[in-house]
């Protein structure tokens, strides 16, 4: 398991030393030729169900069944689309788009051209799998029309613990999965300052807007700006500093104690 708590910065290629190494597929995972994927995993906890990375496949349909976890995306290349057990389209989904999906969704992803993907899968083992899940609208792409009087303003600033003045800062929810324990969203904020401290969630993050600086318990320092991914894993001391404005998609998850 790949479970160091620290910030990860996703590269769209992968790591300069590491690449992307090509992944062993099996033909019952799928109702085409066997495709060629490539896949690097910046964390993965198998405990916890858990994993983020960047992956891209050439043309080719998975088998259909049970969509195997909760997930959320962004395609930083190519398009794909959904269907149901009758090869009827759900969906279509493109470049740029940021997609969630539903564990055990009853859908088959198709892939006409080759893709790539950042991407955060979540299907903890200690949870039951939801049963009846339809499969229209269990897959969808987020809305970037979200306007700032649809998001709800936030009265506290979890999970920052803020030094100096109080931002105004706003949230909205695109996705809460079955288990109630991963959430997706668009989140803004004014300039704002935290204090070092253990982050309380598992977050995955693209910027939309502005900088974020995220410091490190051992100093070291994280700049992200307008176009960037990061994962921050549950437990990591930190610090996060926003010197302007700032907006993002996020995956949350947040499990709770059996």
């Amino acid at each position: 398991m790949s479970t160091k708590k620290r910030v990860y910065r996703l590269e769209r290629f992968g790591p300069a030393d590491t690449g992307m190494p090509e992944m062993k597929c099996d033909p019952e995972d799928f109702a085409s030729d066997l495709p060629t994927q490539t896949l690097h995993v910046y964390y993965d906890d198998e405990d916890l169900g858990m994993s983020v990375g960047v992956w891209t496949t050439s043309a080719m349909q998975e088998a259909f069944g049970p969509y195997p976890g909760d997930e959320f995306i962004w395609l930083l290349e190519g398009g794909f689309k959904m269907v149901d057990g009758d090869n009827n389209v759900l969906d279509t989904y493109e470049e740029g788009e940021s997609v969630y999906f539903r564990n055990a969704a009853p859908v088959s992803w198709v892939q006409e051209e080759p893709l790539r993907k950042f991407y955060i899968t979540y299907l903890n083992p200690n949870r039951e799998v939801p049963t009846g899940v339809p499969a229209e609208g269990a897959v969808k792409a987020v809305d970037p029309s979200v306007t700032p009087e649809q998001m709800t303003l936030l009265e506290e600033t979890d999970p920052l613990i803020i030094e100096g003045d109080k931002p105004t800062q706003r949230d909205y929810i695109y996705f809460t999965n079955d288990a109630e324990d991963m959430f997706v969203g668009l989140w803004d904020s004014t300039p704002f300052e935290s204090k070092m401290a253990p982050f309380p969630c598992h977050e995955f993050v693209q910027l939309l807007e502005g900088e974020i600086v995220i410091t490190e318990e051992d100093g070291t320092v994280n700049r992200f700006v307008k176009g960037d991914t990061f994962f921050i894993p549950k437990g990591t001391i930190c610090s996060w500093k926003a010197p302007g404005y700032v907006k993002k998609y996020y995956a949350m998850v947040a499990p709770t104690e059996d």
